[in-house]
């Protein structure tokens, strides 16, 4: 337990402390997770039998040198932000979403081409809302080791480079129509029932406040009883829209641009000989 949280200064209000796990009224958090955990139910339900994958995906079988130095790079950097949180005491924030997004990125660059590989591949582009909001809205304040914070800055950057190189390589790594909902769906309600239930249970039994799932910043104006249920909303908002516009933005580079386009659709493999 020392090596999870014995590092973490819990008189700071906004990372742990009894006052922000009891910051919403027990009553109502009991009510409120109920209901979300319904409503991820069903979001799953319905969007699971219409979560569809190519039958047939031709794919380059040959390995590529700038997705084995992806590889090491993304391993080097998760290494040494396991590393600061070992030496920091602060293991436990290895359950943020961020961390998490990253080891699926690092199972993708990874793995043998698959089914599999492409449902992760779709599933982990609806979560990157998650290093968007961690630049934008950056808490270095308590990464006092050398480099710590750099490192924070380079991780969740990496987060952004290592789909889009995937979807340039094409084959596994596509993507359903832009404007199909049914993979969103489905993966915000993963992403919401993980908070609810994994990061919720590990905040009420350790008093930390885990991807501030216990109670808001000070600068939310949501902040109040119901800023979980707000955050249900906008987020899902956020995620759908950051997941569109970042394949938007991709599509547009990789096959229309004149200047990076290497490939006729996004599903398929590059074609240096037409590009």
């Amino acid at each position: 337990m020392d090596s999870l949280v014995g590092g973490i200064d819990m008189s700071i209000s906004k990372y742990a402390g009894i006052e922000c796990i009891e910051y919403v009224n027990l009553t109502w958090r009991r009510i409120e997770t109920s209901l979300i955990l319904v409503a991820c139910l069903y979001l799953f339900c319905w969007s699971y039998p219409k979560c569809t994958l190519p039958s047939k995906i031709t794919y380059n079988e040959k390995d590529r040198t700038g997705r084995r130095v992806l590889l090491i790079l993304i391993c080097l950097c998760w290494g040494m932000e396991i590393g600061f949180k070992c030496a920091s005491r602060t293991l436990i924030y290895l359950l943020n979403p961020c961390h998490i997004t990253t080891a699926m990125q690092i199972y993708l660059l990874a793995a043998k081409p698959s089914k599999a590989v492409t449902t992760v591949f779709r599933i982990h582009l609806n979560y990157l809302n998650g290093p968007l909001l961690a630049i934008v809205f950056y808490e270095t304040e308590t990464r006092l080791l050398p480099f710590e914070a750099t490192v924070y800055w380079i991780q969740h950057l990496m987060m952004f480079v290592v789909p889009y190189y995937l979807l340039r390589i094409g084959g596994v790594y596509n993507v359903e129509n832009i404007k199909d909902m049914h993979w969103t769906a489905m993966a915000y309600s993963f992403l919401v029932a993980y908070h609810f239930t994994i990061l919720q249970g590990v905040s009420i039994l350790t008093n930390i406040n885990m991807n501030h799932i216990m109670c808001p910043l000070e600068s939310d104006p949501f902040k109040g009883q119901f800023f979980r249920t707000a955050v249900f909303f906008h987020q899902a908002f956020l995620c759908t829209f950051v997941c569109k516009s970042y394949l938007f933005v991709a599509e547009y580079f990789l096959i229309k641009c004149k200047y990076t386009r290497v490939k006729s659709k996004l599903d398929c493999d590059i074609d240096r000989r037409t590009y």
